[in-house]
């Protein structure tokens, strides 16, 4: 039913009607006579403020590749900048890149054991693969010379609590498979549920994911140790260990925690693990076990004091996606889960804890940690510093706003008179965006005189208090207001920022922005 008044009036209607952020569906606003405002049309510019990019891929091909094919659209251009690189290919097909990698990240894990003659493989399931290949090698696509990839199908369901077992089952069991060919000298794995279901906020689903794979760490391990090969046991950040604020709300975002870390191998249970280490340290570990020498770049730290027994060993890296640590058990589902395998592990075999958030992985000071800086650090072996520091440190220093791509995009547009549109997530906790970002284009866009700046805002759950989003959509509209700008779009985050090809929501998204679909909202002084 249409609406009247601000976009965050929309939106905590949505609320009350039982929507959340991260699957609200598409609010549109329109004017005095119901036509949407602001669509993006020919000829227009659109800046996708987003950081990450590997769910950004998707919408940002419908606009620019003309050869885009899974649902019909029409033939415009719409000239494309984004903040970072999404991918090499959307460079070719003429976006322009804000912020593009500063260098590529060479000696990361997989590169040196490659370059050492070593076979290695990675296993995941879909929803996770990425991590797994795309961010543990450095950010470089293809495998490298002796690495395999198998990648198992995610359920595609709308919401994994109805799943929470997901494929952690047949992970294992290709791991195992794995274990069980003395060709692999490096095995790597992700079990993806404790972030993924953890994301929620339903306690009795994470408990189950917990549980589901703590239960496929056993079977995985018991393999591990019939072929010989000494099992690094550790996680990429933390999710549900700390999953209620101080007042007893739910908090369904990342963590600050630290990270578990054991090492499983009967002739290293007298072993010493450092107490003071952090993702960078996983690498260095992985390689002195191995016997392959560490490169000069790779700054972190074996976490074993002194030599290991033997010149060379088969090793495997399980990365239980999500699990932190938290020795309190206030909402912690992580302790209050069935985990006897883990607790096992940890009672009876060297362990420590890791630091997996804040500078430790290259992010500001207090900042929660995620899949992609996890597995990128797991895999760099030193600190590398986040897309976000960089974005910060240019709206500090003021560079960001001589950007070559965002004057491009805002030039073009006021010179050629037609539409600014800045799209991407309104949040402060998400690891896709912030909030200050778009602040700062919209600034430099009035700067600049942009005549019409529309912005589309995704909203998302992830480590935000519920119904925060309301919030945001304010505090943009108000800045809005004070520049001749507006708020024409809302929603979540499920439909726009996909990584598995769910070309249903893409379109959803797309009819949003191009046909205005979705709930109308007039104007607070319609009638």
């Amino acid at each position: 039913m249409p609406q009247i008044g601000t976009m965050a009036d929309a939106v905590r209607v949505a609320y009350a009607q039982g929507e959340d952020d991260e699957r609200m569906e598409p609010i549109v606003r329109v004017d005095g006579t119901g036509q949407p405002v602001g669509r993006i049309q020919d000829g227009d510019y659109v800046i996708f403020y987003d950081l990450r990019g590997e769910r950004e891929v998707e919408l940002t091909e419908v606009f620019v590749d003309p050869g885009f094919d899974h649902f019909s659209r029409p033939a415009m251009t719409v000239r494309f900048a984004t903040l970072i690189r999404y991918h090499p290919h959307l460079e070719e097909l003429g976006v322009r890149v804000a912020f593009p990698p500063e260098e590529g990240i060479a000696d990361t894990l997989s590169e040196v054991v490659s370059r050492a003659g070593r076979r290695q493989i990675k296993i995941g399931e879909s929803e996770k693969a990425i991590h797994i290949t795309f961010f543990l090698n450095g950010k470089r696509r293809d495998p490298l010379p002796g690495e395999d990839r198998v990648v198992i199908e995610s359920d595609h369901v709308r919401d994994y609590t109805t799943v929470p077992a997901m494929k952690a089952r047949e992970v294992a069991d290709a791991v195992i498979q794995a274990l069980g060919d003395p060709g692999y000298d490096l095995v790597v794995a992700n079990l993806a549920n404790v972030d993924v279901v953890g994301h929620s906020e339903n306690d009795v689903a994470i408990k189950q994911a917990v549980s589901v794979v703590d239960a496929q760490v056993g079977r995985i391990l018991d393999a591990a140790q019939a072929a010989g090969a000494t099992a690094l046991v550790t996680a990429d950040h933390g999710t549900v260990e700390s999953w209620l604020y101080p007042d007893g709300v739910i908090d369904t975002g990342h963590t600050v925690s630290p990270v578990p870390f054991v090492l499983v191998a009967p002739v290293l249970d007298s072993a010493t693990l450092c107490s003071d280490g952090s993702l960078i340290d996983v690498a260095p570990t992985v390689l002195q076990l191995l016997g392959v020498p560490q490169p000069a770049l790779m700054t972190g730290q074996s976490l074993i004091a002194g030599p290991v027994p033997g010149e060379r060993r088969r090793v495997l890296l399980l990365v239980l996606d999500g699990w932190g640590h938290n020795d309190a058990e206030y909402g912690n589902l992580i302790r209050a889960a069935d985990t006897p395998v883990m607790d096992r592990l940890q009672r009876e075999h060297p362990s420590t804890i890791l630091a997996a958030a804040g500078e430790a992985v290259g992010l500001p000071a207090g900042t929660v940690g995620n899949s992609e800086v996890g597995h990128l650090h797991l895999g760099a072996g030193r600190p590398i510093y986040s897309d976000r520091v960089r974005v910060n440190r240019a709206i500090a220093d003021s560079s960001y706003d001589e950007n070559p791509a965002f004057l491009w995009a805002v030039r073009g547009a006021r010179d050629a008179g037609t539409r600014l549109h800045l799209l991407g997530i309104v949040s402060f906790y998400s690891s896709h965006g912030d909030v200050a970002h778009l602040e700062a284009l919209m600034d430099l866009a009035h700067r600049e005189g942009v005549p019409e700046v529309y912005i589309h805002s995704m909203l998302g759950r992830r480590g935000e208090r519920p119904e925060s989003g309301a919030l945001y959509i304010a505090r943009i509209e108000d800045r809005a207001q004070t520049l001749g700008q507006q708020v024409v779009g809302v929603i979540g985050r499920f439909w726009a920022l996909d990584r598995e090809e769910n070309w249903d929501r893409i379109e959803k998204t797309y009819r949003w922005l191009v046909d205005g679909l979705g709930t109308a909202v007039y104007p607070p002084d319609n009638g």
